[in-house]
């Protein structure tokens, strides 16, 4: 699945692929760009969906969406976040400037004590 990128007012959507690895996040960062040098936006919201895989060049692709955004606290956001996801974003630091969302599927499961 190719990631898919849509813009609603001044925020940018970005439906991300299965695997978030150097080649997706290298299209990200370029298809990024172009809509940003069109468009102004004010927030990033990345959709971890379909998202099962990232390695550290999806961690630099979201820092680097973070200072092309000029570094604005509420500037970034992740739906849709697994466990494994969130785990990964935890460790690197990234959430620290990133509002998370979990899915309701983890929210269930965390609420029954799973």
């Amino acid at each position: 699945m190719k990631p898919v990128f849509e813009t609603t007012g001044t925020c940018l959507n970005i439906k991300l692929p299965e695997e978030l690895d150097h080649p997706a996040s290298e299209l990200i960062r370029r298809e990024s760009d172009r809509i940003m040098g069109k468009i102004y936006i004010r927030t990033i919201c990345f959709d971890f969906g379909n998202t099962v895989f990232m390695d550290s060049s999806g961690v630099g692709l979201i820092m680097g969406r973070y200072r092309a955004l000029g570094m604005r606290s509420g500037c970034m956001k992740a739906c849709h976040v697994s466990g494994y996801i969130e785990k990964l974003l935890r460790l690197s630091g990234v959430s620290k400037f990133l509002e998370l969302e979990r899915t309701e599927n983890e929210m269930q499961l965390e609420g029954r004590g799973v």
